[in-house]
């Protein structure tokens, strides 16, 4: 792998796929199906057994350290729940490497000799003992590579204690078989990545296998996929808690509309009631706006009327002097009429007493009576004149 291959995928590590300059990357999002959800979790079985005795070869789907930089900066704000995705597949693969297991052993138990349950227990204690020392020189070695020299001599003090442990198991399973059944190698499969193991393996070859990268791997991924079934339980009994409390926040609101409905259908007055004082109140509130707007307008328009209002009543006194001399003519006019009525009254009786005397005093009296009715007749047209006169 070249230098500008390595700084390449360190700058898609750490920046995704938004960094600049890159134009030859096919441009795919991480939650596409087509990407390896495990890869995105970091623990696709291709990734971490790439190299070793049981190499998978490439992942059929697409891996991408830029697609890996993008899912965890937006698993940071968003859940997309990928742990069940890559759960599966890592059961599937541990599955088939248990089956492998199982099937070495029976193998292993047709083609060695049969022995007894006390013979395969104390060979158990040897094989325990062989691996114990071979993940201690596995630490002994990487603490070595660290720099720590201290922790390496530590753990060092604890394999050798652990071998003398070993010659003590040995010796008892030697005792307790034939020499010709002892020099017999005695072989086991390793629990972890199914391996072989021998009884009689040197310190050197069980570091090597303990401390390499296949058992390693298989201890990774063995891990792994136990922190994702407890993250998968954890989020999925969140998310039935959730559902839950939504079924019952559901079931509480409908419980409060069938009781809210029950109590308005046996209690119709008191909802009218209610409605009513509602309305009252809105009218109530709509009737106190009216009266501060109105009494706003009656202040602006104040000074307006002051000076109608002035006018007004000028024009009122002006109306009442003219009805008063309207009022002074009729009386005028009514007086002279009753002169004349009387005036006629008084000729009338004249007439009367006049009757008993001479026809020459009745002819003198008939030419007076005729000269005062045209004399009169002609008051009564000035009179009239001057009342419509008077009255124009």
């Amino acid at each position: 792998m070249s230098a500008q291959a390595q700084m390449r995928a360190m700058l898609d590590q750490l920046m995704g796929t938004s960094r600049d300059g890159d134009t030859t990357r096919q441009r795919i999002k991480f939650s596409d199906d087509r990407v390896c959800k495990s890869h995105l979790l970091n623990c696709c079985p291709h990734d971490v057994l790439s190299g070793t005795r049981m190499d998978l070869g490439e992942c059929l789907k697409v891996h991408d350290l830029a697609l890996r930089a993008d899912y965890e900066i937006a698993s940071k704000e968003q859940d997309f729940f990928f742990e069940l995705d890559a759960m599966d597949h890592l059961q599937s693969f541990i599955a088939d490497c248990d089956r492998r297991t199982e099937v070495s052993k029976k193998r292993l138990a047709e083609t060695q000799e049969e022995i007894s349950a006390e013979v395969a227990a104390k060979a158990e204690r040897v094989h325990e003992l062989n691996e114990e020392i071979g993940k201690l020189l596995a630490k002994v070695e990487q603490l070595g590579a660290e720099g720590n020299v201290e922790e390496s001599q530590k753990v060092m003090d604890e394999v050798e204690k652990a071998r003398a442990k070993k010659r003590e198991a040995e010796e008892v399973y030697r005792n307790s078989m034939p020499a010709s059944s002892f020099q017999q190698q005695k072989l086991r499969v390793c629990e972890v990545c199914s391996a072989y193991l021998g009884l009689h393996d040197n310190d050197r070859r069980l570091a090597d296998h303990f401390g390499g990268k296949l058992h390693l791997g298989f201890i990774e991924i063995r891990e792994k996929l136990e922190e994702l079934k407890r993250v998968v339980a954890e989020k999925q009994e969140k998310r039935n808690q959730e559902r839950l409390k939504r079924r019952e926040e559901r079931e509480r609101e409908e419980r409060e509309k069938l009781r809210r409905s029950r109590s308005h259908s046996k209690n119709p007055k008191r909802s009218r009631s209610r409605e009513h004082r509602r309305h009252r109140s809105r009218s109530m509130s709509r009737e106190r706006k009216r009266r501060t707007r109105s009494k706003s307008r009656e202040k602006r328009h104040r000074h307006r009327s002051r000076s109608s209002s002035r006018s007004r009543s000028r024009s009122h006194q002006r109306s009442r002097h003219s009805s008063r001399d309207r009022s002074r003519e009729r009386s005028k006019r009514r007086s002279s009429k009753e002169r004349f009525r009387d005036q006629d009254l008084a000729s009338r009786d004249r007439d009367r007493s006049s009757r008993d005397r001479s026809p020459r005093d009745r002819d003198r009296k008939d030419k007076k009576r005729s000269y005062e009715s045209a004399n009169g007749r002609s008051e009564d047209r000035r009179s009239s004149e001057e009342r419509e006169a008077g009255e124009i």
